[in-house]
């Protein structure tokens, strides 16, 4: 009897979904994902959990919304609990490894692995603390450092994003010939900043030739209250001028063919092992990158360009040069996992909101079904909730107005319909029906509440405020190298 297939997922950090050359980007240059893509399918709309590392890396772990499993923030990283899908694969025989970044708390807890190769958890097992004091925002006095490490040049992250790679090559030989079922998770850190690029990956890119950033020459700056709350926290953008925002760009995309080039080492010693015929490869991003849009930089805010993310599979099952348009989200790679091995789920995996990957690969469009992205971190003063289906994207602010973009009339989401257009039929049918679509999966109020609640308890068990403040400010999270350091 033929075994069920290995499954290789491979995901990079801070990676939009528009660049890459099979999403249409004009500039950037992915050989390698645009391979992937034209020898499977491409989700066109798919979404992170939360635009922000740890609550998203906890929600894949456990195929659930970040509401439910309770790591609101960076600094309360998943531990173990609830039970992991990886965890799952392992216990039912399927040898299942990490290799690279987790964001996790620590290896000490079961996060599911039979080996963590070269892990990356949060700093000290606590993560970014200053991000739970979200009552009277603080100074954030990092934010300086996004634009002073844009340059030429190899970076911690670049040198660890190496060795990962060569981990994986290494984990992958090591499969040739085996009949033993498996299941790899390979996380790199790249393109996520420092915004420092190797030499030769930089010069594929001339900054006088990079894109604008959305809204750039108007300098576009959304109307509403959270929105500044995060660019006042956040403050990056005051940082770049013309020319440092074409540098910066460079640097990203450079940074991006880096990955791609990362990528593709992983994919050939697939090949090489001669299992790649038996196994579906999936790339996905935790999150995006705003690169300048509409005045933002990094994540934390729920634009296409920030909680939108790539997402490409391909291998056996699924179909072929085929564009899905369909909401996705990164819960579905815990049913994607389930699927693709035949590990069959508990009871509570039944009540998971995941779909597998490869069932809407193979499946008619459904514009009904709708995604939750999620933000409960550090520059926002309250909840917020993005539900997208169909052409809407509706984002609820928790005591505040919200938005209502309609992405085919307005892709790059510069008219918010509920302020612009707020006695329109349209704008006022959608409005209720995000409503009522959010209001089906949780209580935005009450969740809010218990986030806060939550969040004071973990600011207490840290010794206060000035603790939070004081602890663990940096912009990224430093290697494990690095760690191990200090």
């Amino acid at each position: 009897m033929t075994r069920a297939p290995n499954i290789l997922i491979i995901i990079s950090d801070e990676h939009r979904k528009d660049a890459m050359g099979c999403a249409g980007h004009p500039i950037v240059k992915t050989p390698n994902l645009d391979a992937l893509a034209a020898r499977g399918t491409f989700f066109a709309n798919a979404y992170t959990p939360s635009p922000m590392c740890v609550p998203t890396r906890a929600a894949i772990a456990t195929g659930d919304y970040v509401h439910k499993t309770g790591n609101w923030d960076s600094a309360t990283p998943y531990n173990g609990t609830p039970r992991s899908w990886m965890r799952q694969l392992r216990d039912a025989g399927v040898e299942t490894v990490s290799i690279g970044k987790l964001h996790f708390r620590s290896s000490d807890d079961d996060n599911g692995f039979s080996q963590e190769i070269l892990p990356m958890h949060v700093v000290g097992g606590i993560g970014w603390t200053i991000g739970l004091l979200r009552e009277t925002l603080p100074d954030y006095d990092s934010a300086a450092e996004l634009a002073a490490d844009v340059g030429v040049g190899d970076s911690s992250y670049t040198d660890y994003d190496l060795d990962i790679t060569k981990a994986a090559e290494d984990w992958l030989a090591g499969k040739t010939g085996s009949d033993q079922p498996w299941a790899a998770f390979v996380s790199l850190v790249s393109p996520h900043y420092p915004l420092t690029c190797p030499k030769a990956f930089y010069d594929m890119y001339d900054p006088a030739l990079m894109d604008l950033p959305v809204g750039y020459e108007d300098r576009f700056s959304p109307d509403h209250e959270e929105l500044r709350n995060l660019a006042g926290f956040f403050d990056y953008d005051r940082y770049f001028d013309e020319q440092k925002m074409r540098e910066a760009k460079a640097a990203y995309y450079g940074l991006t063919s880096f990955m791609d080039h990362c990528v593709g080492r992983v994919l050939t010693a697939l090949e090489k092992n001669g299992q790649a015929e038996n196994t579906v490869v999936v790339y996905v991003s935790d999150h995006g990158d705003m690169m300048g849009d509409q005045g933002f930089w990094t994540k934390q805010v729920m634009y296409e360009q920030s909680a939108g993310v790539p997402m490409i599979m391909a291998g056996p099952g699924v179909p072929k040069g085929r564009r899905v348009e369909t909401a996705t989200s990164l819960v579905d790679l815990a049913a994607t996992a389930r699927d693709v091995t035949e590990v069959a789920g508990d009871d509570a995996s039944q009540a998971l909101p995941g779909v597998s990957l490869r069932q809407i690969a193979n499946s008619p469009h459904d514009k009904d079904r709708a995604v939750l992205s999620e933000y409960h971190d550090g520059g926002s003063t309250t909840g917020t909730f993005m539900l997208r289906w169909d052409r809407w994207k509706y984002v609820h602010y928790v005591g505040q107005e919200p938005q209502l973009f309609d992405l085919i009339a307005d892709p790059n989401e510069l008219y918010n319909l509920a302020r612009e257009r707020p006695n329109n039929p349209d704008t006022i049918t959608a409005l209720a029906e995000g409503a009522r679509r959010l209001n089906e999966i949780c209580d935005p109020e009450a969740l809010n509440a218990r986030c806060f609640a939550d969040q004071k308890r973990r600011i207490q068990e840290l010794g206060g405020e000035e603790a939070c403040l004081t602890g663990y400010q940096f912009n990224h999270t430093p290697t494990p190298g690095e760690q191990a350091k200090q």
